[in-house]
């Protein structure tokens, strides 16, 4: 069977994951061509290029709001450690790239003059996001995939704000960055052929962290209610290793938790993190191979 397995030794985001498996041999450019049926690509471009982390070759992805997102200016926006849906994370140094050497090129494109609904207040609700997925004429399995990671999301955040799912909020950049890593990443497992994915434990990182409503623990509600009856690996770095979305692909997606399983390895990818740690590279790495 072919498996998927995610190695979160250094937590899980959705960038994170995207990276990983372009770096494992996923086909980018067919990936961004299925995501031009959302009638969104007038709002962002995409870019990925090899980095170094730590002494580790890796793949960055970034998704690239243009001013067409209702954004007053042109925002990358890497939300490893830093975005969740329904409000937003801060951290002071999460777009240094100081340790990083870039290898690769950006690819970037925007055509289209249509979009998914949203009102201008900046935010789009979780039925609108339903309602262009299954209207977007992508596979079922993709559609499938990415509507339960939306829907796990939408209940966490609903739970949390006292919201029915049907009135949960996400902010345009939680948005339009939830919308390309998740359906991305359904896209890039079914392009590989996946029939499985396994995970190990996600470690959420600690301290506290700057959030439209306040200052809060780590790990952020949204993402300790995702990650309920997930195991959860203790990790002593003062800051958020997982996000909402990185916690919901692996808790929606993922069949078991623990070590790497018994497999012939095929392919490894790693996806690089917006940060740079002192000790460890901030990096997802993926093993993709066949198991009994």
């Amino acid at each position: 069977m072919r498996t998927l397995y995610f190695d979160c030794f250094s937590g899980i985001s959705g960038d994170m994951v995207i990276g990983a498996l372009i770096d494992a041999g996923a086909d980018p450019v067919q990936m961004e061509a299925e995501l031009k049926k959302l009638n969104m690509d007038e709002e962002y471009n995409l870019s990925w290029g090899k980095v170094v982390k730590n002494g580790i070759t890796s793949t960055k992805f970034d998704v690239i709001l243009t001013s067409k997102s209702d954004q007053t200016h042109e925002h990358i926006h890497s939300h490893e450690q830093e975005h969740s849906h329904e409000y937003e994370h801060s951290h002071g140094n999460s777009h240094s790239h100081e340790h990083e050497h870039s290898l690769g090129h950006e690819h970037n494109h925007s055509h289209s003059h249509s979009h998914v609904p949203h009102n201008h207040h900046g935010s789009r609700t979780y039925k609108q996001i339903v309602e262009a997925i299954n209207e977007a004429n992508i596979n079922e399995s993709v559609a499938n995939m990415s509507l339960a990671i939306f829907k796990k999301i939408g209940e966490a955040e609903g739970h949390i704000h006292g919201l029915p799912l049907e009135k949960v909020h996400f902010h345009e950049v939680g948005a339009v960055d939830s919308i390309i890593d998740i359906i991305g990443a359904a896209i890039l497992i079914d392009q590989l052929g996946i029939e499985s994915v396994q995970s190990s434990a996600i470690p959420t990182g600690s301290g506290h962290i700057h959030i439209d409503h306040g200052i809060y623990p780590v790990p952020a509600p949204a993402t300790l209610e995702i990650l309920k009856g997930v195991p959860i690996a203790s990790n002593d770095i003062r800051t958020e290793l997982a996000t909402p979305t990185g916690a919901a692909i692996a808790a929606v997606l993922a069949e078991t938790f623990g070590s790497l399983p018994a497999m012939i390895v095929e392919s490894i990818g790693y996806g690089a993190g917006t940060k740079t740690f002192e000790n460890h590279p901030n990096v997802l790495r993926v093993i993709i191979g066949e198991t009994q």
